[in-house]
């Protein structure tokens, strides 16, 4: 026992266990099929497995450089430079981190300072507003425009102070399944045109986008490239999400501030397989053909989820689908959710949990990254609400 009973002073108060926990958890319990975290219940390359294996028995067991092993920063540049006709310096410009969300952190952690205000679109994914306030800046909650989740500008314009130093961006959006067209493009250039705001645009799900639409990454922008931070992840294209490796490419002036950053939290990234992933994504085909395995997925969820009484939102990309079930009850989400683990054995994510006032539009998420024998035990579940 303690000698003496230390109270810790919160510097998240109102935060407990985040929602994909909390849903994960109660899966688990009740031995639900698990459609609310994002990860594939499927396996990933084998060639990609058994090439981190021989880089492991070739020797390759120890720190990488902390920004990443060189040969992986290079097969980025390309693989960057292939899709969005920009060239981002290996050297300079492009660090491995652990994941996304550590990316996301660390880059908020280098440039927001204590009063800094934060634009945040909402339904946002659960790091971005803790991570900000942990650094003293000030989230600025914008909610998107329900049910198509597109963008407000003039709400932003609204918004947009003196004091504003960052807009975030995800695209494609999680959970939204938006992306930003061209006009969005537009509107973000003149608000930030002849201003010092940076932009923290979140792009892991880049690859996944549907319906032969196109990714509008801040890359292909010359003017946004040179004031963003872009934040991806390898979890998402390799079906590795447990691997916790993805990247981030900025300016070298502001990457040169999120690597200081960088070092001290996790110095380097894991080393075998930063080199596997480097020879998979050499191969274009590797990264330029997962659209098309989604969008199956996408489409053979949707056929199934129109035999239940759920109503289906757009989704341009993710590996998630939105649904809302006003026709099958009017509780809370949250409630919703809960009870259709206990009681119909499958597990979703109420929307709720992705706004700051918990807005409620009887929306919640399911993920579709998934075999299809997993989706279809998951519907004949469903079917019976």
């Amino acid at each position: 026992m303690p000698l003496y009973d230390y109270e810790v002073k919160s510097k998240l108060p109102f935060s407990g266990i985040s929602i994909f926990s909390t849903m994960s958890q109660l899966a688990a319990e009740h031995k639900a099929i698990n459609l609310s975290q994002g990860f594939p219940d499927f396996e990933a390359d084998k060639e990609l497995i058994a090439s981190v294996n021989t880089y492991m028995k070739s020797g390759f067991n120890q720190y990488a450089p902390m920004a990443g092993v060189m040969k992986l920063r290079e097969a980025i540049a390309g693989k960057v430079s292939n899709l969005h006709d920009t060239f981002y310096n290996p050297e300079t410009e492009i660090t491995i981190t652990s994941g996304g969300t550590q990316a996301i952190y660390t880059a908020i952690a280098a440039c927001i300072h204590e009063g800094d205000e934060v634009i945040i679109f909402e339904p946002a994914y659960d790091c971005y507003v803790p991570a900000v306030k942990l650094h003293g800046g000030i989230p600025v909650l914008i909610e998107l425009n329900f049910p198509d989740y597109t963008i407000n500008w003039k709400e932003v314009i609204k918004r947009v102070t003196n004091k504003t130093k960052m807009i975030m961006i995800n695209n494609p959006g999680n959970p939204s399944c938006s992306i930003l067209r061209e006009e969005d493009i537009k509107q973000l250039q003149k608000i930030t045109l002849g201003t010092d705001i940076l932009i923290l645009s979140d792009e892991v799900y880049e690859h996944i986008i549907f319906d032969n639409q196109t990714h509008l990454s801040m890359a292909k922008f010359q003017e946004l490239a040179n004031r963003s931070i872009i934040v991806a992840s390898f979890g998402k294209l390799l079906h590795t999400t447990g691997w916790k490796i993805g990247y981030c490419l900025a300016p070298a002036k502001i990457m040169a501030e999120i690597r200081k950053i960088h070092q001290f939290m996790v110095f380097s990234v894991n080393t075998p397989m930063q080199y596997a992933i480097a020879d998979f994504i050499a191969i274009a085909e590797n990264y330029t053909t997962i659209a098309t395995f989604y969008q199956q997925k996408r489409d053979h969820f949707i056929a199934l989820l129109k035999e239940t009484k759920f109503s289906i939102l757009p989704v341009s990309g993710s590996y998630f689908q939105l649904a809302t079930y006003e026709k099958i009850s009017d509780e809370k989400d949250l409630s919703f959710c809960t009870k259709m683990v206990i009681e119909n054995g499958v597990a979703a994510i109420p929307v709720s949990a992705f706004y700051g006032r918990q807005t409620d539009y009887k929306t919640i998420r399911f993920c579709f990254a998934k075999k299809d024998s997993t989706m279809e035990a998951a519907i004949e579940r469903l079917i019976k609400l």
